[in-house]
């Protein structure tokens, strides 16, 4: 057998290292998603379905300076993150509003998507690690896998806090304890690390929805009355100061790989 099977070559890992600050500004993110997607569609009056062709548009176009990259670079990958956030939340909010699908059947079509999507990934690639995201193909089913907790994400916020009565402040709690439970397994119970990275990003979703409908919403709903359009702005300026910061101690991070996997697709 050749020796040249065991070569390995250092390849850019294309999303960030899991750290506190990509945990903040993926929820920080992750509201600002929800509250500029009822921004657009609701008070700038665009409503769902233009809201979401166009919303869809800007982001295949972020997605094409994204992959173009091909290493991480923090402006072009939290723009994406912050797009793909508003679409998830649109995708959701279209087949309830739009087409009268049930919040719990919506919970369950994204739960099966997400997970066939790990499957394919998984079967594809043997891994679901985001630690060696350094090809299209793995790229790819990164995007789409995070498509779908978005999706998920919203579908299961509103169906805690709306359909099941707890409100937004409760809902919050909820899944912030569940997060809060999903770290403590990984760090204390020896809980796999891809497991505990992907139902802890899962989860922010709801988390980060039911934060901003409880700033947004008006108090006669459960909320604070902030309003979509300055609890937008807010999170925006918290995701552009945290982007600069990013990138000023932004450190590459790679992945020794075998020499013939570095050109695959």
């Amino acid at each position: 057998m050749s020796h040249q099977s065991y070569a390995t070559a250092p390849a850019l890992n294309r999303v960030p290292k899991v750290t506190a600050d990509f945990w903040l500004i993926k929820l920080v993110a992750v509201t600002m998603g929800e509250t500029a997607a009822d921004y657009l569609a609701v008070n700038m009056g665009f409503g769902l379905t233009v809201t979401s062709i166009f919303m869809s548009a800007i982001l295949i176009a972020a997605l094409v300076v994204q992959f173009a990259q091909q290493r991480y670079v923090p402006w072009s990958y939290w723009l994406s993150v912050v797009l793909i956030s508003v679409v998830g939340t649109l995708v959701t909010d279209n087949l309830v509003d739009n087409f009268g699908v049930a919040l719990e059947t919506t919970a369950v079509v994204f739960t099966v998507l997400l997970a066939l999507t790990f499957a394919v990934w998984y079967f594809s690639e043997r891994t679901l690690s985001i630690h060696s995201i350094f090809t299209f193909r793995r790229e790819a089913f990164y995007w789409l896998a995070i498509l779908f907790t978005f999706a998920l994400g919203t579908a299961a916020g509103d169906l805690v806090a709306e359909t099941f009565g707890f409100g937004y402040a409760t809902t919050a709690v909820i899944f912030g304890v569940v997060i809060a439970a999903i770290t403590a397994g990984y760090y204390f119970l020896g809980v796999n690390a891809i497991l505990a990275f992907w139902l802890a990003y899962i989860f922010t979703r709801p988390l980060g929805a039911s934060i901003g409908d409880l700033l947004s919403q008006p108090m006669e709903y459960g909320g604070f009355g902030l309003g979509t359009t300055v609890t937008s702005i807010i999170f925006l300026a918290m995701i552009v100061a945290t982007v600069i910061y990013m990138t000023m101690r932004y450190e590459p991070e790679t992945a020794e790989i075998p020499v013939g996997e570095a050109f695959k697709s």
